[in-house]
């Protein structure tokens, strides 16, 4: 039941466990409850609970605190703030507990000594440069709860914050002249960032107008009394070790123009009207000028006339005048912030005054060619109407006729280039100005001048050098100039000085006596030292000097040899046989070295043609044979010394003869032929050898192989009986070479041996002086055909046989025993 209620509420009536859940309650009230037993027999008595029971739920710790985060960091302090946790654990907070753990060390200790209900907390009393983590609990009536999850690892050290910069101007600032501007604004930064103002890059420094306020946290820029030179780029900068940030605005201190330029110029001038024309001010103020506002004043009175405030061209036409008055016009510019003082014209009397162009002054003629010429005039008085165009006449000095150097209008250039003249001819040239009114009076004519390309002196020779010297001469050369002046060369002077003298002497009186690039100064005095000049000529005269680079000392000159190698004297040569063997070599020596040739320590060749010249030498073999290769040298010697080179000459040609042609096992149809290669191969490896045969009774060798490279060859199909020579020759890549022959004959037969015993020898009858004997043929003729039977005899007991005869047929009688 509810405490405040008297009836009781039943709850279950099937429990048999000691103990049951009761539902359906409502948190905050509190209720009373009783329990009885039963059994078969009834239900016993009630047990009732001694207090009532507030219905809530239990209490626990409560949840780990959230979003610890660093606020501030220090060398010395750090500084904490930190969220409620999400639940209370169902009592409130009585204090947080904020702990420390210095990296490296296992346990946590507390920081906060009192109850602490503020989520933020200052850390003081830090060593700098130790590094801890963080974390903090929040406490109930229950217990502490779960620390929160650890900071990241804290090192303490001074905070480094970035430059922040917020400003109160906008990009684009317009002032009126006079009035005061400041430019303001915010800005932060650990550590304390430094504060600069520019103005078109140069630093801004305080002056009586100019006033600078910086706070830790605020900038000001002040300007007093604004003036036109205040325009510009205004830049704010804040730095500190980490960054720097920079604000901009464009300020714009605007006035009213400054007056229109002068003076006015009367473009036109008439009896009844005249155009002026003038300048744009200097200074527009600032802003565009919107428009120029123009009056008149004829000057016997004293009132200014408006003659138009709505132009923005720097021209304007004045109507409405009296011929023969005299005018006066002044001019304003205006723009958005006021109008400007005035400019005021000249005085100008209003009458017509046109006429023809004034007749220019004399024409000048310049950059002459064989076939133009460029005329240059200056402008004459226009007769008060613009000049349209301009007449150029052109005549030969000798004619009388003018004739118009153009058809087309020259304007308004006041200089043609006159084309189409002929070469070596003499012209004049004239000038008239047309306007609107007519053609005027033509200029005086020209100077004369011929038509022909135009000679300047030359640009001095290049690279002059002294190549050689004796003891009483020097040769000089040099190359031509780079620019002939459009004139022939006609030669070159070439002058000396001994050094310390002032005086240069002339090595050659006239420039056609060294018409090439070289000359030998000779009558020089042995040992002394000279400088050396040289000039080109031509028609124009004589070209700057150009100078030998140094000073020559005047004696024989001794250098040792030199050789420099052609490409045929490489280390070997490889020619084919009948080709022409060359080689050759530049020499350099002074003086000039002695040549010599050899081939394998001996005298060349006589067939070998050798030929040596002021620069070098040359040796050629015409139809050069094997023998001819070998190895050659070139010696060249002179007092200073001497140098040998030498090059390997390989004369490739056809192989020699093979030696030592033998033939054996010879048969009925074939032989064995075997050779050795050719002492000299030619220079060139042997590819194959070839083998020819004749019969003796033909005239006709036939070849048997052609491609054989072994040195031995079985020679089949002969013809038995029949007789054979044999030749062989080596080839190589250079062709083939002489023919070793058989010295005799060979027959075509298998060879013979001697006939086996014959068999069965008996006798048949036998006398007191005679013995009958007979026999069977042998078992094998040896090859040939038997031509017969020896019979010899032996007395018993004796050591020698004794001839009888030979006999034809297969028996004999041995008489005379």
């Amino acid at each position: 039941r509810e405490s405040d209620h008297r009836a009781w509420t039943p709850v279950t009536y099937t429990v048999t466990r000691q103990n049951a859940t009761v539902q359906g309650l409502i948190q905050g009230k509190a209720y009373f409850f009783r329990i009885a037993a039963e059994n078969i027999i009834g239900m016993g008595p009630f047990t009732e609970t001694t207090k009532e029971i507030l219905i809530r739920d239990p209490i626990t710790v409560p949840d780990r605190p959230e979003d610890l985060e660093v606020k501030a960091v220090t060398k010395n302090s750090v500084t904490l703030t930190w969220n409620p946790p999400k639940y209370n654990g169902g009592s409130d907070i009585t204090m947080y507990v904020l702990e420390s753990r210095l990296i490296g060390k296992d346990k946590f200790h507390k920081v906060t000594k009192e109850k602490m209900l503020d989520r933020k907390f200052t850390v003081e009393g830090l060593k700098e440069g130790d590094t801890y983590e963080y974390r903090v609990s929040a406490c109930n009536i229950v217990g502490q709860g779960k620390p929160s999850f650890c900071t990241k690892p804290i090192t303490c050290k001074d905070e480094i914050a970035p430059p922040t910069l917020d400003l109160d101007f906008r990009d684009k600032l317009i002032v009126r002249v006079g009035e005061a501007f400041s430019l303001t604004g915010r800005y932060s930064g650990k550590p304390a960032p430094k504060v600069t103002w520019l103005k078109d890059d140069i630093v801004v420094k305080e002056d009586d107008r100019i006033k600078i306020k910086t706070t830790p946290t605020t900038l000001c820029l002040g300007v007093l009394k604004s003036v036109r030179e205040d325009t510009g780029k205004y830049c704010v900068t804040v730095e500190n070790s980490t960054g720097s940030r920079k604000g901009f605005c464009q300020v714009n201190v605007v006035d009213r123009p400054s007056p229109p330029v002068g003076p006015v110029i009367f473009d036109e001038v008439f009896k009844d009207h005249m155009v002026v024309s003038w300048k744009p001010p200097l200074d527009d103020g600032g802003s565009e000028i919107t428009n120029y506002i123009i009056e008149k004043k004829d000057t016997h009175k004293d009132l200014w006339m408006p003659v138009t405030s709505a132009t923005v061209k720097t021209t304007c036409k004045i109507p409405k005048l009296l011929e023969g008055r005299e005018y006066q016009i002044r001019i304003y510019a205006e723009n958005l912030y006021g109008i400007s003082d005035p400019l005021i014209s000249d005085e100008m009397k209003a009458k017509d005054r046109f006429r023809v162009p004034d007749a220019p002054e004399q024409p000048i003629v310049k950059d002459v060619t064989k076939d133009s010429a460029l005329v240059v005039w200056n402008k004459p008085y226009d007769g008060g109407k613009p000049i349209t165009n301009y007449i150029l006449e052109k005549k030969e000095t000798m004619a009388t006729r003018w004739v118009k150097a153009t058809k087309d209008p020259i304007f308004p250039g006041t200089k043609f280039k006159v084309p189409d003249l002929l070469e070596g001819c003499q012209y004049e040239f004239r000038v008239s100005a047309e306007n609107e009114i007519g053609v005027g009076d033509p200029s005086p004519p020209s100077k004369p001048i011929f038509a022909r390309d135009p000679i300047a002196k030359p640009s001095p020779p290049v690279n002059p050098e002294a190549v050689d010297k004796t003891k009483n001469s020097v040769d000089l050369s040099w190359q031509p100039p780079r620019h002939d002046g459009n004139g022939k060369i006609i030669g070159y002077l070439v002058e000396y000085q001994k050094v310390g003298d002032e005086e240069w002497k002339q090595a050659n009186l006239t420039a056609d006596s060294c018409p090439e690039t070289n000359y030998k100064v000779t009558g020089l005095t042995e040992g002394l030292t000279y400088k050396f000049r040289v000039k080109a000529v031509n028609a124009a005269g004589e070209s700057d000097p150009a100078h030998v680079p140094d000073p020559v000392e005047v004696k024989d000159r001794l250098e040792p040899p030199e050789l420099i190698l052609d490409a045929n004297m490489a280390r070997e040569q490889h020619i084919k046989a009948g080709d022409t063997l060359r080689l050759s070599a530049v020499i350099k020596g002074v003086p000039f070295p002695k040549v010599t040739w050899k081939k394998e320590d001996h005298e060349v060749s006589p067939k070998a043609d050798i030929e040596v010249t002021g620069v070098g030498s040359k040796l050629e073999i015409r139809n050069t044979v094997h023998e001819d290769g070998g190895m050659y040298s070139l010696t060249v010697e002179n007092p200073a010394g001497s140098k040998t080179v030498s090059v390997k000459v390989v004369v490739l040609d056809k192989p020699g003869p093979p030696r030592n042609l033998k033939i054996s096992d010879i048969r009925s149809d074939s032989c064995y032929l075997t050779w050795m290669e050719p002492e000299d191969d030619g220079g060139s490896v042997i590819t194959n050898y070839v083998v020819e045969r004749k019969d003796v009774a033909s005239a006709q060798w036939v070849a048997i192989s052609s491609s054989s490279k072994k040195r031995s060859h079985m020679a089949k199909y002969l013809m038995e009986g029949t007789q054979y020579l044999f030749r062989v020759a080596a080839e190589n890549q250079y062709g083939r070479g002489p023919y070793v022959e058989t010295l005799k004959p060979i027959k075509a037969i298998d060879p013979l041996h001697p006939p086996g015993p014959p068999k069965n020898l008996h006798h048949v009858d036998v006398d007191k002086t005679e013995v009958s004997l007979v026999w069977n043929r042998p078992d094998r003729d040896g090859g040939a055909e038997i031509t017969g039977y020896l019979v010899e005899y032996q007395e018993d007991g004796a050591d020698e046989w004794t001839k009888f005869q030979t006999v034809p047929m297969l028996d004999c009688v041995v008489t005379g025993l």
